[in-house]
């Protein structure tokens, strides 16, 4: 069970002025903790600390950035069944999904860790004209200075991983705002941060009303502002963020391409798309919400999802046996029933589901949606996923292009040059083959084109962005 109240944490420790932000149990709605919400002062606190942490953090060795890594990783190994457990209670996640969440949190410190002592630098061959000759150069890589790190409620502990471990193995001192809608896995990460020897002011962890986030966003003492959100919301943040490098992962529409040559295992192609499609409730960017499927194997695949969406268990996620748990509140989900609904005015046919109970949406699928229908265009967010039969390959690859968003693509074919002509013309950050595109190792790099933001998370990429290449010109003679 949650703990009756936790603290926010200003660098480095736990402080309790308050328990003004209350956070509810996203199944029954009823308020299950409160949580310590900072004011603008502390978070003027929280700036001052990191900017003189910079130093101390600059200076901490690799090896000492490393061990407290690998400290996170064992404390998060020993409480993963409380971590699991405050994910499904305040995101409403099945304990399957919580416990999978988890699991990938301890594989981001373990990378980060691995990459705290791998940051190098190299050696630059100058002497490429006659007016260079006897120059040698050199770099290091330096922490770019203090961070600002903004999260959303759907994987409020990988996600801020994302954020928080990259910073540490560069040697980042952070303020980090999580969602005030799941605020508590943060403040158990912060707990486990305040076991270790990071200098004082290297992180702040503070819920925080929206009047008060300006400084997150717009203080020039922080270099690096790393949002992950709405594609709405995120923009505007750009625009005010002056300066400072700015990292968007926002959303998408992610399609997934089922080609003509799939036949033989179309139960498989079925049960990852249903899998991609509904997972975690379809609160994913990357969730599965368009499938383009080729005409000869349209009617066998819509029967295979039909039954599977059928086939999941909705209710209270603490079950076991749950496999759908609620979307973050009812509005969401009233909002994404609307959205059904309006594609239905407009013929639009639901094969399954359709349904909400409060903030339970059943696992939906239809066919026919217009295209420029928010359904389709907009990101559903939500358990939801659309088909549509293609006849040509090249019909296929212009749909998934349609429209602003461009984060993975998934595509199920045998034929090599197709995967090949995918990758070169789909305008996405990633293209995944043989599996949907939902599919995301913690390793790799993961970012979106057009508006599903810029630059790239994945540990070593992160830390690439946290750090700049300092030179050094030798000349010899």
């Amino acid at each position: 069970m949650l703990a009756e109240r936790y603290p926010y944490y200003l660098a480095n420790r736990p402080r309790q002025p308050n328990a003004e932000l209350a956070v509810t149990d996203k199944y029954s709605g009823e308020v299950v903790t409160h949580v310590a919400l900072a004011d603008a002062g502390t978070v003027e606190e929280a700036i001052a600390a990191a900017v003189r942490a910079t130093g101390p953090m600059r200076r901490l060795a690799p090896y000492a950035r490393q061990e407290v890594l690998e400290h996170c990783v064992r404390r998060f190994r020993e409480r993963a069944e409380e971590f699991a457990l405050a994910l499904c209670i305040e995101a409403g996640k099945p304990l399957r999904d919580a416990r999978g969440e988890v699991t990938r949190l301890i594989d981001t410190f373990k990378a980060a860790a691995e990459e705290a002592v791998r940051n190098e630098g190299e050696m630059l061959n100058l002497e490429v004209s006659p007016r260079a000759a006897g120059y040698r150069g050199f770099t290091q890589r330096v922490p770019v200075g203090p961070c600002s790190f903004i999260t959303p409620f759907n994987f409020p502990l990988n996600l801020v991983a994302h954020k928080v471990a990259p910073a540490i193995a560069a040697g980042c001192p952070f303020v980090l705002k999580p969602s005030d809608r799941t605020p508590v896995s943060a403040m158990l990460m912060a707990e486990v941060l305040a076991e270790t020897a990071l200098p004082e002011g290297a992180f702040s962890v503070l819920p925080t009303r929206l009047a008060d986030v300006g400084p997150f966003i717009e203080d020039e003492r922080l270099k690096l502002l790393s949002f992950t959100g709405s594609e709405k919301v995120g923009w505007e943040l750009k625009a005010r963020a002056g300066r400072k490098k700015v990292v968007l992962e926002l959303g998408g529409n992610a399609a997934c391409v089922v080609d003509h040559d799939q036949g033989e295992r179309l139960d498989f192609v079925a049960d990852r798309v249903a899998h991609g499609a509904f997972f975690q409730a379809g609160q994913s960017c990357i969730s599965v919400q368009r499938v383009l499927v080729h005409e000869s194997l349209y009617g066998a695949l819509r029967e295979r999802l039909v039954t599977r969406a059928r086939a999941l268990r909705s209710g209270n996620p603490r079950d076991e046996a749950t496999t759908l748990g609620p979307m973050i509140d009812e509005p969401a989900a009233r909002r994404l029933e609307g959205w059904i609904e309006r594609a239905v005015a407009r013929g639009a046919r639901v094969l399954a589901g359709g349904g909400r109970r409060g903030a339970l949406l059943e696992a939906t699928v239809l066919e026919g949606v217009p295209a420029d229908e928010p359904l389709s265009a907009e990101e559903a967010f939500g358990p939801v996923v659309l088909l549509q039969p293609f006849r040509a390959f090249d019909e296929a690859l212009r749909a998934v292009n349609d429209g602003r968003y461009g984060l993975q693509a998934g595509l199920f074919t045998n034929d090599l040059s197709k995967a090949m002509r995918a990758w070169d013309e789909l305008e996405v950050g990633g293209v995944v083959v043989g599996d949907v595109p939902s599919f995301r190792v913690d390793t790799m790099p993961y970012g979106g084109v057009k508006g599903s933001g810029l630059g790239r998370e994945g540990v070593k990429y992160a830390i690439e962005d946290m750090t700049e290449p300092r030179l050094l010109v030798l000349r010899q003679g």
